[in-house]
């Protein structure tokens, strides 16, 4: 289960997740995800995974996708922290 909350401020929109970023909840954001992209391509989006509690390799790769079109993610806790620095070691390394 994942929930998804969306947080709108005029220069920026958060998505606070909260549960497991696996199965059909990866296509659910990304959903939300391609919404939050459509007419507002200058909004900064930031994705707020701090109780996310497990993200499986579809979410990991979504997460990427949306590193690479300028998402920035918000984390404090030790799984999100890891999956957040390979991701972004990964987009260093493939730069």
């Amino acid at each position: 289960m994942l929930r998804i909350t969306t947080h709108d401020k005029p220069e920026s929109r958060t998505f606070q997740l909260e549960g497991a970023l696996a199965g059909p909840w990866v296509k659910e954001l990304d959903q939300c995800w391609q919404r939050a992209r459509a007419g507002r391509e200058n909004v900064l989006v930031r994705v707020d995974l701090n109780a996310v509690t497990f993200i499986d390799a579809a979410g990991k790769a979504l997460l990427t996708a949306m590193h690479e079109q300028g998402a920035e993610f918000i984390c404090t806790g030790c799984l999100t922290r890891a999956v957040v620095a390979e991701i972004c070691r990964e987009a260093r390394q493939g730069a």
